[in-house]
């Protein structure tokens, strides 16, 4: 039986089917498989009770944040900053990229939003500065692996409602492993940048110029300050936090920047609505697959 879920699992996957469908077209079959049709009566149930949990809502809220900080034009004013302060380093251009994602990192915890928000920015100008292609890419993808490491994580959350781990706990012993990735992958981006002669900017930027863009860049740098400061010293819970973050981006957007409208305010919220709908769906999934294979252990015992 395990052989054949394997076989089911990963040929759907490989055919390019959404994971939160595999798992639940993998659990239909093998319910099926098993001869035990009385079980498709609870899955309703265990699709609500696996996204039921107070802290999951932490997750749309900080995905919410990461949707408004790239209207907002936050994520430029982090990108020229990172360049300003270590673009003269041979491969400027990738020490930066990773260098964004550290900070993107401590506003949304999400690769997915790290990658969409930076990659569709700095590819281009890599790509245009001479570097080859799938470095760019590959820099982007591996720099994002930061997101979900650094606090707030969307990871951790879904870790910590599930196993009733603390998530505040989780998101502390995240800051120096997620800390260390930069530098280690900063390291590697030297060595490859200096083996392929890539570009840096011609300067270093003055005092000036780094006080210039630390200063357009400061909201944007405070912000994962409040969001991790609140919830280490009990002031925020995770999901506070959120909400928190998503309030910070807003008054930024309307009143600080002023570039964000309140017609901007559906299409965020539609691109929130579509990333938590993924997510939830294979947490709804694997709370069904996780009874199936329950069922059938002791079925077979």
């Amino acid at each position: 039986m395990t052989a054949i879920i394997a076989v089911i699992f990963f040929c759907l996957l490989l055919m390019g089917m959404p994971v939160g469908f595999v798992l639940g077209v993998t659990s239909l079959v093998t319910i099926l498989k098993i001869g035990m049709p009385n079980l498709m009566s609870i899955i309703p149930s265990r699709f609500y009770s696996g996204c039921d949990l107070f802290p999951l809502m932490a997750m749309p809220l900080f995905i919410l944040a990461g949707e408004i900080m790239n209207k907002t034009d936050i994520s430029n004013r982090l990108v020229n900053f990172s360049t300003t302060l270590i673009g003269h380093i041979r491969g400027g251009l990738g020490h930066a990229n990773i260098l964004t994602s550290v900070f993107f990192a401590g506003i949304t915890g999400s690769a997915v939003a790290d990658t969409a928000a930076i990659g569709t920015m700095l590819i281009p100008a890599m790509e245009k500065a001479g570097y080859d292609r799938k470095f760019s890419a590959a820099i982007t993808a591996t720099s994002s692996c930061i997101g979900p490491i650094i606090p707030p994580s969307s990871v951790m959350v879904i870790y910590g409602s599930f196993m009733g781990v603390s998530i505040a706990g989780l998101f502390a012993a995240g800051i120096i492993p997620g800390l260390l990735m930069a530098p280690i992958l900063m390291a590697l981006t030297y060595r490859k940048a200096k083996k392929e002669n890539y570009p840096k900017t011609e300067k270093r930027a003055s005092i000036r110029e780094l006080f210039v863009s630390g200063k357009r860049s400061s909201l944007a740098l405070l912000m994962p300050m409040i969001i991790l400061g609140g919830i280490l010293t009990g002031f925020f819970t995770p999901t506070e936090a959120g909400a928190a973050a998503v309030f910070c981006g807003l008054l930024i957007g309307f009143f600080v920047y002023r570039n964000f409208m309140v017609r901007d305010l559906w299409e965020v919220l539609a691109k929130m609505a579509h990333t938590t709908s993924i997510v939830f769906l294979i947490l709804a999934t694997s709370e069904w697959i996780i009874l199936k294979y329950g069922k059938i252990r002791v079925i077979q015992e």
